[in-house]
């Protein structure tokens, strides 16, 4: 069996570890979904290296559109 396939796999970014126990192509898709979210700092580590880096902290889900929140006006640019 090929270590690439055995579940021992992590994903790093700039957040912290994002997900363990993945085989390597599982790894190799979260970088991808990731580098599409555009996050960086991305790498594909082993569990045990994993183990001495902390959980990354999850970005904060957007609030959803309408509610009582007054609609932002913008500053006009000054002419320089």
């Amino acid at each position: 069996m090929s270590e690439l396939t055995e579940r021992r796999w992590a994903v790093l970014s700039e957040r912290g570890c994002e997900d363990t126990g993945l085989s390597y192509e599982e790894a190799a898709g979260m970088v991808a979904r990731l580098r599409g979210e555009r996050v960086s700092g991305l790498c594909v580590i082993t569990d045990a290296a994993a183990a001495h880096v902390p959980r990354a902290k999850k970005a904060a889900a957007k609030p959803p559109a309408g509610g009582n929140s007054k609609p932002r006006r913008s500053r006009k640019k000054s002419a320089s």
